[in-house]
Parts: structure tokens; sequence; C-alpha cells
């Protein structure tokens, strides 16, 4: 059984470190933690072929954002701006966040 626990959540900026799109940096727009998998922001396009539609009336082929591996990026700091591993710590009101293993800042949820 795959584990579902990500550390990746929408909204995060993650830096792609392996694959052909490698360097690139962007936003997680969609989260599919039961393929391991997520969607970023102008990374990983792949071409569409659809039919004409009420949503595309032209149909065609369209360009959209594909599904990458969740192994395949990293957080992007938002202090130290460096792609970055993520550690969990505790507060004292008992709140659980993740932090920044290089410079201890609390990473935005």
């Amino acid at each position: 059984m795959k584990s579902t626990k990500s550390y990746v959540k929408k909204n995060d900026l993650v830096k792609v470190i392996g694959g052909r799109e490698k360097g690139k940096t962007g936003k997680v727009l969609t989260v599919i933690p039961e393929k391991m998998r997520l969607i970023v922001e102008k990374v990983n396009f792949i071409k569409k072929h659809t039919r004409p539609s009420a949503k595309h009336r032209q149909g065609g082929i369209i360009e959209k954002e594909g599904p990458i591996h969740i192994s395949n990026v990293m957080i992007v700091c938002t202090k130290c701006n460096k792609p970055t591993r993520i550690g969990n710590k505790v507060l004292e009101d008992m709140k659980k966040v993740r932090v920044c293993k290089k410079c201890g800042e609390i990473i935005a949820s």
C-alpha cells in the first residue's frame, strides 16, 4: 500500500529537481495524494486533443500542465529562497507546523 501522506500542499512554491523540467519553479495547483503526483504551474506542459464542446467551442489541441511525481520537487523556503527539506515542529499552543531545515523558518500552510 502506498503512503498518501504528502509534505507538499496546494499553493506551495516548489522547484523541480529531476526530470526534463529540472530547474523550473512554480506554484502547486493540485495535489493528487493517491498517485503521489502534483500539478505545478507552468511546468510539464502536455498537449491534449479535445473535441468541440460547451467548454471548448473550437476543439483542437490544448496545452495544459501535466502531473509530475512528488519526489521530483522540493519546497522553496520563503525566507532563505532556497529549495529545502521540510521538518515538523510543535509550537507552544500545540499547533503542528512545517519548518525549513536550512533556516528554521516556519513555512506557511
